[in-house]
């Protein structure tokens, strides 16, 4: 389904993208090291044993394996990318079992432990769903134009999105919906099937506000109850049913108080950095605990940044942001064929839905969800796997040319 070329003219890699990459690193190293040395007990430990140095290990074995991609054409590389998808198919399959899959935080099954280190299979299966749906879209442009074509990549997209939302892990599931969409498009998919697919989700999209904010307790759909209250708090609607008892209204008042406390934390970070910022390890949301120690250095990194180098650092942070994904898109015009371009595309789209799903829960314009900001969040298997897809597009820009 994709050209072979006996020779290639090898290039080199973009510098422009490298020298971003390299900032957001340092950025990133930073600003964990900040958001984590302010609480007591983890200062204390000594600096091999602290959550900054881990992310610099992680950060060397990303660029270790980034590196290593590069070196194989990505033609190459999508010839095993079934094989890719189905395994990190049976990792979301096996994690989802108690013996096999680990329980954190709200209760979701995500992790797969690895002695001292966890495994999350999510992060790898968009890997390998770009990879494989790169390929499978890639297929002579009159194939694309038949239904059962169409429903078959509607399914490849499915199947993993479905397996990730049973964890629970709403934000990462939601990801795969506009990567694979963009693809589809980018692929030459008929527009009439995206815009139907479109209204269908839209509708049940609608459906489901309304059951969450309107439905009465025995006509809910089955959610969890944090991602119900997430969304309760995003609409600023009540926990409280319109029936319930004067006690009940008051517990449901402390409870809303308790789940929007992140958000509001958040919000007061950003909005008290100012223009230049209270300066590095000074922020007092952090210093003080009112981030929760365990999320600053993940999922709320963006407000730490924001407090502690105000507007200016956070407007460096978003120009770096664009500057990848600006860059992502010049490779994917200059991409030798259309496999490339699609691997290029969907790594730009992945990259994008995290940052602005991301930055949009610290900032309040879409609701929490655990989902970690590309290369500066905490996490072994988040920067592993954002440097790994950073290499793919690094890959296609250095073989986008051949004899």
């Amino acid at each position: 389904m994709t050209p072979c070329f006996a020779k290639e003219r090898e290039g080199r890699p973009d510098p422009i993208q490298l020298a971003a990459l390299a900032v957001l690193m340092f950025i990133g190293t930073m600003f964990v090291c900040s958001a984590t040395m302010a609480n007591a007990t983890t200062a204390l430990l000594p600096w091999y044993d602290q959550i900054w140095m881990r992310q610099i290990i992680w950060y060397a074995l990303g660029l270790g394996a980034a590196a290593g991609i590069c070196l194989t054409d990505y033609h190459t590389l999508a010839r095993w990318s079934f094989v890719a998808y189905w395994a990190t198919i049976l990792c979301l399959i096996a994690v989802l079992i108690p013996h096999i899959g680990s329980t954190h935080g709200w209760g979701a099954r995500r992790w797969i432990d690895l002695g001292p280190f966890q495994f999350q299979p999510s992060e790898f299966a968009k890997l390998a769903f770009i990879l494989a749906g790169a390929n499978f879209l890639s297929r002579p442009p009159d194939e694309l134009q038949q239904r059962a074509i169409f429903w078959k990549g509607i399914g490849l997209m499915l199947l993993p999105f479905g397996l990730i939302l049973k964890e629970p892990d709403l934000g990462s599931a939601l990801v795969l919906l506009p990567t694979g969409l963009v693809m589809m498009f980018v692929a030459g998919t008929p527009l009439k099937y995206l815009l139907r697919l479109a209204a269908v989700a839209g509708i049940l999209g609608t459906l489901l506000l309304a059951d969450v904010l309107f439905a009465p307790p025995g006509w809910r759909i089955k959610m969890q109850d944090y991602q119900r209250q997430r969304l309760l708090v995003y609409f600023g609607a009540n926990f409280a049913a319109g029936n319930a008892t004067a006690k009940e209204k008051s517990e449901a008042r402390r409870l809303q108080f308790e789940k929007s406390y992140q958000v509001r934390q958040a919000l007061i970070s950003v909005g008290s950095g100012g223009l230049l910022g209270k300066g590095w390890r000074k922020g007092d949301q952090t210093a003080l605990g009112f981030l929760p120690p365990g999320a600053a250095h993940n999922d709320f990194i963006f407000s730490v940044i924001a407090e502690e180098e105000g507007f200016a650092g956070s407007v460096l942070v978003l120009a770096l942001y664009a500057v990848v994904l600006f860059t992502g898109l010049r490779i994917a015009g200059q991409a030798r064929d259309r496999l490339g371009k699609l691997v290029a595309v969907g790594v730009v789209t992945l990259l994008f839905s995290h940052v602005f799903i991301n930055i949009g829960m610290n900032i309040r314009i879409v609701p929490v969800t655990g989902i970690p900001l590309p290369l500066l969040s905490y996490g072994g298997s988040s920067v592993l796997c954002s440097l790994i897809a950073l290499g793919l597009m690094q890959n296609v820009h250095i073989h986008r040319r051949g004899y």
